[in-house]
């Protein structure tokens, strides 16, 4: 894969309560943020419908606080059709995903939570869940697109936010991956190391640790809003991105 590489952090965050479950094998579950709002119909995926990744007769129940089992989650991306959405158009932090083309990847980073014995162990870090290496981008999505075109993206939730009120067709975008792309079978470590080999900040300098921040805040600070990480027509980056991709393949595990 060499397009760019756009990183962008997803998944239950600091401001939620709960948080993705990583085990001790490095097998982990993916938990997305609540919808804003309740969802009307039948398209709303709730978090009480969540499955296992490793076993779809496992429910995703335990790691959810119970008030929120009826809610309805923004699952997004999803790892089935290989989908991610974001409000391009209207949401500065995702303003830099309207110059993706095909074959750049979008490279997820979520912040999990060890369990230990049944229950979490509240030291949370980065990884890398999965990627999409795309084939299609839908843009600017203000009404409801054809029949061939649902077919295609009604896995997504900002499709099914849209198909439970149409007032939610609202200028979001769409991603699709090829077949290459992957949901991780473990969970990779984003370490301070490899992010100081790895990645600069938005002006071109190395990303700032301390200043009164924990390594944790320090990621999550630099990963807040989507950018493009690495490029290839950048000195340097097609080795960067060589090591990245070796760093996945080194820690990710066979696909499951």
């Amino acid at each position: 894969m060499q397009g760019k590489v756009y990183l962008i952090n997803v998944g239950a965050n600091a401001s939620q309560r709960f948080c993705s479950p990583l085990f001790s094998d490095g097998t982990f579950e993916f938990l997305p943020i609540p919808e804003d709002r309740t969802l009307p119909g039948a398209y709303a995926v709730r978090y009480r419908d969540l499955r296992s990744h490793y076993d779809a007769s496992r429910s995703l129940a335990p790691f959810v606080p119970a008030r929120l089992l009826d809610w309805p989650a923004h699952n997004d991306p999803e790892f089935h059709t290989f989908t991610y959405g974001d409000n391009c158009e209207t949401s500065p932090r995702a303003a830099s995903l309207k110059s993706v083309e095909r074959d750049d990847s979008l490279l997820f980073i979520a912040r999990l939570c060890p369990w230990d014995d049944g229950r979490p162990t509240h030291r949370h870090g980065f990884y890398f869940v999965g990627f999409l290496e795309v084939r299609e981008v839908l843009r600017d999505v203000r009404a409801k697109p054809s029949q061939s075109t649902l077919k295609r993206f009604r896995n997504n939730a900002h499709f099914r936010r849209g198909l439970s009120d149409p007032a939610l067709w609202d200028r979001f975008w769409v991603f699709r991956g090829s077949t290459r792309s992957l949901r991780f079978a473990r969970a990779v470590h984003v370490t301070r190391a490899l992010a100081e080999r790895l990645f600069t900040a938005a002006a071109g300098g190395p990303w700032q640790w301390g200043n009164g921040r924990t390594e944790l805040q320090t990621i999550g600070s630099y990963t807040r809003s989507c950018r493009c990480v690495l490029d290839p027509t950048l000195p340097g980056h097609a080795e960067r991105i060589r090591a990245l991709w070796e760093w996945v393949e080194r820690h990710a595990g066979a696909p499951s």
